[in-house]
């Protein structure tokens, strides 16, 4: 795809940073200095990810006039962890546990997505029984050694997988987040029989309580590692052989940034990374928009990702899961735990394909056509029709100008795909059938929206949606009309929004600790001494690429009232803890609480299961928006038929280059540009923004 160019902004000159975004589908590219801004997207390499992001990086190193020696900084994002997991491409992997516990793993905690469905399907662990190893051993809570490990079983464990053929090993004890002794023990053990076996700890990746949660994040940290370590290695060795000598950063899920050696040691937290740098950019383009409460909605190729931003920063969360079984359904997942920017994510993309179900329905994903073959209208091999196919033919798309003209899409592809595996199960024509498709999509999106306020105890009213991505500003005025919301803002480079949120990431890394505590008998010394120790701990991991700038340090501390089964994040005051301090975290508490519940529960005592510290360098700044004025060029028009009504009319295109500040444009009409287009339906009107975005407002 072509490398399309900002204007140039005013700005100090300086050295140029990259980053590179791996999605399903597209792999997006911006570059930027203090004075200006490129971005392109190319299609993403499966075979060989790298590939796909060697040929992206000379092509916009090309447009700007640069050499890779140019580049002072190179921020990765990928999908690769993820999709092993879901595809179950990872590892050959063991797992070595504590006598009597291997099957924690499959138990879970025997809680049923579906209380009602005789026939529920729960996610397989990723380790199989046979694979998962008891050894003696115990502590107790406290960490004392009730049993001492027992070094031979450690070893004939070792030798039974390594007989197995495993690629990597996680291992995870009763107790071992308080007291790391036996699992590094038995680490070396392990490391002397198989010395070229990837191996991972659970007081290391998840060093928290609930042993579900933490032996299912160490399998699945051990379980990608090997794939990710080769990938990260390849990539790293093609880009110094380029000529790129720039230090080279990782997007973790929890919004900042990380050394590629962090990555290596941990890859499970760059799960989200590509969703988590769009929660980002959403975030900054709702600060220097000054709105409090906005609705992050980031379409891409495969999926479709929903995130609430108040006050200009995203939720955040400590738990998430991966390869749902059930779509919408808390529980049929594997549970991660770590740092993770909160959203809804669904299988809801351009490539998402459409097909009718059992009983007559329209439904689209989330499997996807992914960029091999790719939707029916590539002309590359895909013969089921995807969401971008249905777009096609309902005009939205012009098929000679696609991707600025460097992608000719195959209209009589789209239709007869769309026909036989849409229309005609339903007796509808192919236009017909597209039309469902995008409706049902749109829905999909609106859903997951609700259901994602509500869960989070908030609504949709009042809020301005952020669209971007490939198919956000395609499919934003739709959404939003579903949700009630007026106003949809479209930023300067929607189409690359992700890897923009990469360049304003901090370098970040967030520690988390379980040290069980009632504030009725709080230790402050022990409790400060472990967040010291947690601070210096995310401050080594930061200074090995923070180049010296200035760190700002925050803790958390996970509270809930005795008894309770689920914790509220409460901010810490400072460390170490004075006894008021203590006081105030009860007072903030009891805030918190009946802001989630209406009112706080007097006379219960209060205990805290875990803390958190982050320590994050500033955000990064952008270059400088450069102000606009005039009115919109004189533009074409082209036959859409409109998804609400189903009526078919000319919609005036206007070329996003060629758009200047002024008079609103009125809808229906198309703001097009080389990596995505901007609908402004019937009944609303588009103006472009000093900054260069562009915002829809719905009339009244």
């Amino acid at each position: 795809m072509p490398v399309h160019s900002s204007p140039p902004l005013p700005g100090q000159p300086g050295q140029a940073r990259l980053a590179v975004d791996i999605g399903g589908t597209f792999t997006d590219l911006a570059l930027e200095t203090a004075e200006r801004r490129w971005t392109s997207k190319v299609l993403t390499t499966p075979a060989a990810p790298e590939e796909g992001v060697l040929s992206g990086i000379a092509a916009i190193l090309r447009e700007a006039a640069m050499a890779p020696a140019d580049i002072a900084l190179l921020i990765h994002g990928t999908t690769l962890a993820t999709n092993a997991i879901i595809e179950r491409r990872g590892a050959r992997t063991g797992f070595i546990t504590t006598a009597g516990f291997r099957d924690v793993l499959a138990l879970g905690n025997e809680s049923r997505y579906d209380q009602y469905d005789l026939d529920i399907r729960l996610p397989e662990p990723l380790v199989p029984r046979h694979l998962r190893l008891g050894v003696p051993e115990r502590l107790d809570n406290e960490g004392r050694v009730l049993l001492p490990l027992d070094a031979d079983a450690v070893a004939a464990a070792a030798e039974t997988l390594r007989a197995a053929g495993v690629q990597s090993v996680a291992i995870g004890f009763l107790h071992g987040f308080v007291n790391p002794l036996h699992e590094q023990a038995a680490r070396e053990i392990v490391r002397t029989r198989l010395p070229d076996v990837a191996i991972s700890l659970a007081s290391e990746v998840s060093p928290e309580m609930r042993e579900w949660e933490r032996f299912s994040t160490t399998v699945a940290n051990a379980y990608v590692q090997p794939l990710m370590a080769r990938y990260l290695g390849r990539l790293e060795t093609a880009l110094r052989a380029m000529g790129l000598a720039a230090p080279i950063f990782l997007m973790l899920s929890g919004g900042g940034l990380t050394t590629i050696e962090t990555a290596r040691r941990f890859p499970i937290r760059l799960v989200e990374s590509g969703p988590a740098g769009g929660a980002l950019f959403a975030a900054e383009i709702a600060r220097a928009s000054a709105l409090d409460r906005v609705l992050s909605f980031d379409m891409g190729g495969t999926t479709a990702k929903i995130c609430l931003i108040d006050d200009h920063a995203p939720q955040t969360a400590r738990s998430f899961e991966v390869a749902r079984i059930g779509r919408f359904r808390k529980g049929s997942g594997l549970p991660l735990r770590i740092p993770v920017i909160e959203m809804v994510e669904i299988g809801a993309g351009g490539g998402s394909l459409a097909s009718v179900d059992a009983l007559g329905r329209i439904a689209v994903g989330p499997q996807s056509a992914g960029a091999d073959p790719g939707p029916a209208c590539y002309g590359r091999g895909g013969a089921h029709p995807a969401v971008t196919d249905a777009n096609l033919l309902l005009g939205r798309y012009d098929p000679d100008r696609f991707a600025g003209g460097t992608m000719k899409l195959d209209t009589a592809a789209a239709a007869v795909a769309l026909e036989a595996d849409v229309g005609r199960p339903l007796g509808l024509d192919a236009a017909m059938a597209a039309l469902g498709v995008v409706e049902m999509v749109d829905e999909n999106m609106a859903n997951a929206a609700r259901v994602h306020a509500v869960e989070s105890g908030t609504t949709q009213e009042g809020r301005t949606m952020i669209a971007f991505g490939g198919g956000g500003p395609v499919h934003g005025y739709r959404v939003a009309e579903k949700l009630g919301i007026r106003r949809v803002l479209v930023p300067a480079g929607a189409g690359v929004g992700s890897a923009i949120g990469f360049l304003r990431a901090p370098i970040a890394y967030e520690v988390v600790r379980s040290l069980y505590q009632r504030l009725g008998r709080f230790d402050r010394e022990a409790v400060s001494a472990l967040l010291a120790a947690m601070q210096r701990e995310a401050a080594d991991l930061v200074a090995a690429g923070s180049f010296d700038r200035p760190t700002s340090t925050s803790g958390i501390a996970y509270m809930r009232y005795v008894g309770q089964g689920h914790e509220i994040p409460v901010t810490l005051p400072r460390w170490p803890l004075a006894p008021a301090d203590v006081e105030q975290l009860r007072r903030d508490y009891d805030t918190a609480y009946a802001r989630f519940y209406d009112r706080p529960v007097p006379g219960s005592d209060v205990e805290i299961m875990s803390f958190a510290v982050r320590v994050a360098t500033a955000p990064m700044p952008g270059p400088q928006a450069q102000p606009t004025g005039g009115a919109p060029a004189p533009g074409r028009t082209q036959q859409v038929r409109d998804t609400a009504q189903g009526t078919l009319g000319p919609w005036r295109v206007v070329d996003r280059a060629a758009l200047e500040g002024g008079a609103p444009l009125a809808g229906p009409a198309i703001v097009a540009e080389a990596e995505t287009s901007t609908l402004v339906g019937p009944g609303w009107s588009a103006t472009l923004q000093p900054d260069r975005s562009i915002l829809l407002v719905r009339e009244s």
